[in-house]
């Protein structure tokens, strides 16, 4: 199965003042997309993600320019602070949303007319700045209707 499956990160309840965004690109040659900054309580990112056929283990093949990492390891980049274009801010990191709990009965769903696959994120760290390295969802992927 090839698709493009819609996705909606959500970031919960990030600290104030920090900009964030989708990494485009790899190495140097990446771009910040969909840049916000917290004006209520989260902050969320809509994007697509292909899917090419089953990997050599069976399980779905991420590809295109939000992904990062090797097959079977494959995740997204959310840049913080100056890694999302920002000037006046100390904070210099980047999270990464592994995408190997997305499962291809979850694919099958949300490639479907008006739906979308959604993970909630935290958006703040232990020392009370921005998330960064490798995040824990809170909770699972979940397929929902747009809205």
């Amino acid at each position: 199965m090839d698709a493009e499956v819609p996705f909606r990160l959500i970031l919960v309840d990030p600290p104030a003042d920090v900009d964030f965004g989708i990494q485009r690109g790899r190495g140097a040659q990446y771009e910040t997309l969909f840049v916000q900054r917290r004006t209520q309580r989260d902050i969320s990112f809509d994007f697509s993600v292909a899917v090419a056929g089953s990997g050599r283990n069976g399980l779905p093949n991420f590809q295109g320019p939000f992904v990062q990492g090797p097959p079977g390891g494959r995740f997204i980049y959310v840049d913080v602070g100056t890694y999302a274009g920002q000037k006046d801010t100390c904070w210099s990191r980047r999270m990464k949303v592994p995408l190997d709990g997305v499962t291809w009965t979850l694919i099958r769903k949300a490639a479907r007319p008006g739906h979308r696959l959604s993970a909630r994120i935290p958006g703040t760290g232990k020392d009370g700045g921005p998330s960064c390295a490798t995040v824990h969802l809170l909770g699972d992927w979940q397929v929902f209707a747009n809205r």
